[in-house]
């Protein structure tokens, strides 16, 4: 390669993709913390706890994210098609929602929702 391919090739590395990186890392976060404002608003809190510890009609899910069992995929599923006592949700989220829903469980550093407006 030559040095002026290679100066192009290290400019746009560093220059470049350092705004590409944190505009990612922005959507993720944005994208977590819609998931947050959704698990609230659409009623998953209601079941599952305001801060996931789960209540009489639902399990903890506060450490769903530490499981390897639960997978995006089979998290996307649950709440898709829900299973055990939990019902379907496939008529009430679109796909996006379910998948920042999902985002929001996996976060290793999860997000609070701001409060709910009156």
């Amino acid at each position: 390669m030559s040095w002026s391919k290679w100066f192009v090739f290290i400019f746009s590395v560093s220059v470049l993709g350092a705004p590409l990186a944190a505009r990612a890392v922005d959507k993720t976060r944005a994208d977590e913390q819609a998931g947050a404002i959704l698990f609230r608003d659409k009623g998953c809190a209601h079941c599952h706890g305001d801060t996931l510890e789960g209540t009489k009609k639902a399990p903890s899910i506060k450490d769903i994210d530490k499981d390897p069992a639960w997978t995006t995929a089979k998290m996307t599923d649950q709440i898709l098609n829900g299973g055990q006592k939990m019902p379907p949700f496939s008529d009430s989220l679109t796909d996006d929602e379910i998948a920042r829903i999902v985002r929001y469980l996996r976060a290793k550093n999860r997000p609070s929702p701001p409060p709910a407006e009156p």
